[in-house]
């Protein structure tokens, strides 16, 4: 099989050390994503790398992924035997299928967290979390993981904080990611910390990442869960309109005569498709476009309002509560 090969130099001083552990069974873009943004991230385009990356496993050699792919690695003792002043800038444990049998491997355990007494930051990606969770890293902390696995984290470890939305978390030290994507997003905050926002973003746009995202957004996608509740497509276009005149008064009528249909018959249909009335659904795109205006604009409150069709800023207060129990202002104050 095809592989990633593994680098076991240390870095110069210059450099700070990024270690991934790896395990049988890890998905590989949770890996790879958050690999690639620390190996091409610097300061500035005339810089040199502001990162040297490594993949350890308990015993090193080939690990298997859920891809065809296998990563080489090396021994997690290389670290282990390493000078004691020798320390490692972040730590990141990857996730996957077999994160659940990495988290009951007492040995394994035991090397991660003697890594981490090694490490100035401990991080996951995904269902990494279990494991550092499983090793005592997590206990008092606000984590996150990814949504599937959100439930067997809080009951495996009731000392640990589950939060289920953000789409990362930093709590001292130590930060979480949810699934697989949102590793990308971790390391791009992680690099907005260390080198920057400038160095942050330059690195989002050679990806083609859109923006880089802050750790409080969800890592539930609204538009995601429209097109799954609503399968066959039919109220796609629909959506797409609503979308796209938000600023104006959208009645179930309007809504309706776009569907060419009745408003008795739309409202019934719409209901049972997709799970929520229209008036929710429209409530819910606005106050979904709202958030991102907070956390990507500077534009007023009273301004967003009016561009996402509340009447005011009071009306647009009131669905946030509804919808997801905080206030915009509060909603903005988390990502400044």
């Amino acid at each position: 099989m095809p592989s990633f090969y593994a680098n076991p130099v240390f870095s110069t001083s210059v450099q700070m050390d990024v270690v991934f552990v790896v395990y049988p069974n890890i998905v590989l873009l949770d890996l790879a994503g958050p690999l690639q943004v620390f190996t091409h991230a610097r300061k500035d385009p005339t810089s040199s790398s502001a990162y040297h990356t490594h993949v350890v496993s308990r015993s090193g050699g080939r690990i298997t992924t859920n891809t065809v792919l296998e990563i080489d690695s090396d021994p997690i003792d290389v670290w282990l035997r390493a000078p004691k002043d020798t320390s490692i800038h972040t730590l990141v444990v990857v996730g996957g299928d077999g994160a659940i049998s990495a988290a009951r491997d007492a040995v394994f355990l035991r090397q991660i967290r003697q890594l981490a007494d090694r490490s100035m930051r401990v991080c996951s990606v995904c269902s990494g979390a279990l494991v550092i969770a499983a090793a005592g890293l997590l206990d008092g902390r606000r984590a996150v993981t990814h949504w599937e696995d959100c439930d067997r984290l809080a009951r495996d470890n009731p000392a640990v904080h589950v939060e289920m939305d953000p789409i990362y978390i930093k709590d001292g030290n130590v930060w979480t990611s949810a699934g697989i994507t949102a590793g990308i997003d971790m390391a791009l905050g992680i690099i907005e910390e260390d080198l920057g926002k400038p160095a942050a973003i330059e690195m989002a746009r050679s990806l083609i990442t859109p923006m880089v995202r802050s750790g409080g957004q969800s890592q539930f996608s609204p538009e995601l869960d429209r097109q799954s509740l609503d399968a066959e497509g039919r109220f796609q276009q629909l959506h797409d309109w609503v979308i796209n005149n938000l600023s104006q008064q959208i009645s179930v009528d309007d809504m309706a005569e776009k569907c060419g249909m009745s408003a008795r018959n739309f409202s019934r249909l719409y209901t049972a498709t997709m799970g929520t009335s229209p008036a929710k659904s429209i409530e819910a795109i606005r106050v979904d476009a709202a958030r991102d205006m907070l956390v990507t604009t500077k534009l007023g409150i009273k301004s967003i309002a009016s561009k996402c069709g509340f009447d005011d800023d009071e009306r647009m207060r009131r669905a946030f509560l509804r919808q997801i129990r905080t206030s915009p202002s509060h909603y903005r104050n988390q990502f400044q």
